[in-house]
């Protein structure tokens, strides 16, 4: 807690102050290092569970959660950034109450959130957050709400995040990969993977025209990762045309660059020679 001067409501007004100005200080700072516009930006809860998906929720019941796991907000992520620093004094009155509270040790009810992984976004309580970080405070009492999803949360820690998360889920809705077959295909653009949907579905748009039947897209995202990614990927490795890059964006790299050369959609050692001696150029 920062000093206690023996003048609590003197207190809690420079405690506003002092979040305010560390707030400002933040914002400039990010603008000096030409940080990504959503550093300071706090998590949209209702725009990472459209990303990942919502499969289902279940209480959890009162708990001890650290603070800098409250990364996102339910409605009021304008109000206050990343760490819960106002960003105006449009909340001034209230949170000086709170803090005017917490210094003179009053009973602070528990705060209501949502857990996505190891993330809490809030639904009740912003304001006795940000007061919680602005007194050095490392914890805090919060009723919880777990919210399971399609995809894993890992990996998300800023709102740019999001567009690959919402990007690889409409993938897997077109091509349902399962398993360690689904934990293989890892692409770092999200334009990527509608790429790989589409050539992913003209694969199997050839493989029903050459069997004469229908599949599924099970069956057609099942033929593609065994009977072409994972053969492919095989070939490129010994070749050593997969280096920083991960499996599924070599795998692309690689059948686009074939097309242009060649114009064929098989794999031998031609087409490899081919895309090796275009590359040393």
């Amino acid at each position: 807690m920062n000093r206690d001067t023996g003048f609590p409501i003197a207190d809690a007004e420079n405690d506003f102050l002092r979040a305010r100005r560390r707030q400002v200080l933040a914002r400039l700072a990010a603008w000096l290092r030409r940080s990504p516009d959503d550093v300071n930006i706090m998590l949209p809860f209702d725009e990472v569970v459209a990303a990942l998906g919502r499969t289902g929720e279940r209480r959890l019941g009162l708990q001890v959660i650290t603070l800098d796991s409250i990364v996102g907000s339910v409605d009021r992520s304008r109000e206050f950034d990343r760490r819960f620093r106002p960003t105006s004094g449009q909340v001034r009155e209230r949170w000086q109450r709170l803090a005017l509270a917490q210094r003179r040790g009053e009973s602070i009810p528990p705060i209501e959130v949502y857990r996505i992984g190891d993330m809490h976004f809030v639904m009740d309580g912003h304001h006795r957050v940000s007061v919680a970080h602005a007194l050095g405070l490392k914890t805090i009492d919060a009723y919880v709400t777990e919210v399971t999803t399609r995809l894993s949360p890992e990996g998300v820690r800023y709102r740019g995040d999001l567009l690959v998360k919402d990007y690889r889920r409409t993938f897997l809705d077109r091509v349902p990969l399962v398993g360690e077959a689904r934990k293989a295909i890892s692409l770092i653009d999200p334009w990527d993977y509608a790429e790989l949907a589409e050539a992913i579905e003209a694969w199997g748009f050839r493989l029903m025209q050459d069997e004469g039947r229908f599949l599924d897209r099970a069956e057609v995202a099942r033929r593609w990762h065994d009977d072409e990614f994972v053969p492919v990927v095989r070939m490129l490795r010994q070749a050593g045309l997969i280096e920083t890059q991960t499996e599924a964006q070599a795998y692309m790299w690689v059948a686009c660059e074939r097309y242009k050369l060649m114009r064929t959609h098989r794999w031998d050692d031609e087409v490899i020679t081919a895309v090796r001696e275009n590359r040393r150029r």
